[in-house]
């Protein structure tokens, strides 16, 4: 069972079954509505999602027609997406989920719309918290 909630915790949602065909998607829209280099989306099944806390907080958005991205109102945190081309199935962001998961990535999907500034190769250096130098900046 996975369990996740928004940035500011207004919803909060439980999952009971697994996460499917887990991507790293860095097209254009997903940039644009995680404000990041890609977002990481994963497939549930519908009838395994709860929505325990927040429902009212839920709002919604349709780029496409039959396809609605619902997120929290108070803090703009993703929360699912639905498609009415299958409605047995949703696509979360893995970030709202503050369980650890056992599924893993199977894929970068189009890289050929993937931010200018991202290197998928990258060997950057890793850090448990801030960069190092951050905290001389910061005083």
């Amino acid at each position: 069972m996975y369990q996740g909630k928004c940035l500011c915790g207004a919803v909060q949602v439980t999952i009971s079954g697994s996460i499917n065909d887990i991507i790293h998607c860095h097209c254009s829209l997903c940039r644009k509505n995680s404000g990041t280099a890609f977002a990481t989306n994963g497939f549930i099944q519908a009838d395994e999602f709860s929505i325990l806390k927040g429902q009212a907080q839920l709002s919604a958005f349709s780029f496409k027609p039959g396809r609605t991205r619902y997120f929290c109102a108070q803090c703009g945190s993703p929360v699912y997406s639905a498609n009415i081309d299958d409605p047995t199935r949703l696509r979360i962001r893995l970030g709202l989920l503050d369980s650890d998961i056992t599924e893993r990535p199977v894929s970068h999907n189009f890289i050929t719309s993937k931010a200018n500034w991202e290197d998928l190769d990258a060997q950057l250096p890793r850090y448990q918290a801030f960069e190092p130098t951050r905290t001389q900046r910061v005083k």
